[in-house]
């Protein structure tokens, strides 16, 4: 069975966290959640409304973080999902987190990251010389860590998927489930 590592922590997108889960098991995938502890993580809800310049925030759902990230064993996963919501701020100074995010790209495993997961990928010195996307009001963090930023909904720079917001989940899913399941020429539409 596939198994996938989740990321996210305090203040992730539950929109980001609870699809990803349930659409890995769709797929008949194992998915683990993994945060700095193990432990109920507090979500939020994360929209866009007319007249705001930036997202508007709301408490989310929670969700049980299975394992704490020195729990984790990469040999173990095929891939990495980074995700979105206010997390990525502090998860980007986690050092064990950039060393499994690391080894992940050492290993030459797949690396996917949507909304402000890119911090991370970021922290982690994995962005440089690729193409990405993101939430567009980190761009120029990525920018800064030397990615190449592209206006698309979900952008693939070889074994690394990156994606906007969670508006960008058809696409996202599109290209994360072609990739695992080797049908990576029948993404796209």
């Amino acid at each position: 069975m596939t198994k996938i590592l989740v990321v996210t922590g305090d203040g992730g997108e539950s929109y980001e966290a609870l699809y990803a889960v349930h659409r890995f098991q769709e797929e008949g995938w194992h998915p683990v959640v993994a945060a700095p502890a193990r432990r109920r993580l507090n979500l939020v809800m994360h929209d866009f409304k007319p007249g705001w310049d930036t997202y508007i925030e709301r408490r989310g759902y929670g969700l049980e973080a299975d394992f704490a990230f020195d729990e984790v064993n990469v040999a173990e996963y095929a891939a990495i999902l980074l995700l979105g919501g206010r997390a990525p701020e502090y998860l980007r100074n986690n050092e064990a987190l950039l060393a499994i995010t690391r080894e992940f790209d050492r290993q030459g495993k797949w690396i996917f990251a949507i909304c402000h997961g890119v911090q991370i990928l970021a922290a982690a010195g994995l962005t440089a010389g690729k193409r990405v996307t993101c939430y567009e009001h980190v761009r120029r963090e990525a920018e800064l860590a030397g990615a190449t930023w592209i206006p698309e909904q979900t952008v693939c720079d070889g074994r690394i998927v990156t994606a906007q917001t969670w508006q960008s989940h058809p696409t996202f899913y599109r290209e994360i489930v072609a990739r695992l399941s080797g049908k990576a020429h029948a993404a796209r539409p």
